[in-house]
């Protein structure tokens, strides 16, 4: 059974920083593409960042960009999100997902139940 297992969020100041992590196991972990997903109150799910299964590519939402980094251990089957220099907005409750392909939430196949973070002004 394919199992994803964020933790790390938390309340934190603007300005500071957070790492995610999301532990998965029931798969075989260089088989699949794992990203980052966020929902904010009232909005959609939206994509923040994600690392492809061929070539360990990464992709990040555009303005989060230089803030935010993606990351892997292999050895612990865990990928992290470090989180720098947060901002209000991006108060949300943060999502990892699983699938063959890096996608936008509608299409990835296997979620986690997701990390709140907080970010007070």
């Amino acid at each position: 059974e394919v199992q994803l297992v964020e933790s790390g969020g938390g309340l934190v100041q603007a300005g500071g920083s957070l790492r995610l992590s999301c532990a998965a196991s029931g798969f075989n972990f260089d088989d699949y593409a794992i990203g980052w997903y966020r929902q904010a109150p009232g909005k959609e799910r939206e994509g923040v960042s994600c690392l492809s299964r061929s070539d360990g590519s990464t992709y990040y939402e555009e303005s989060l960009q230089g803030r935010f980094t993606i990351s892997k251990d292999n050895a612990k089957k865990t990928v992290y999100l470090q989180m720098n220099n947060l901002k209000p907005e991006d108060t949300a409750v943060y999502f990892c997902a699983a699938d063959y392909y890096c996608s936008g939430p509608r299409a990835m196949d296997y979620w986690g139940k997701g990390t709140l973070v907080t970010v007070s002004s």
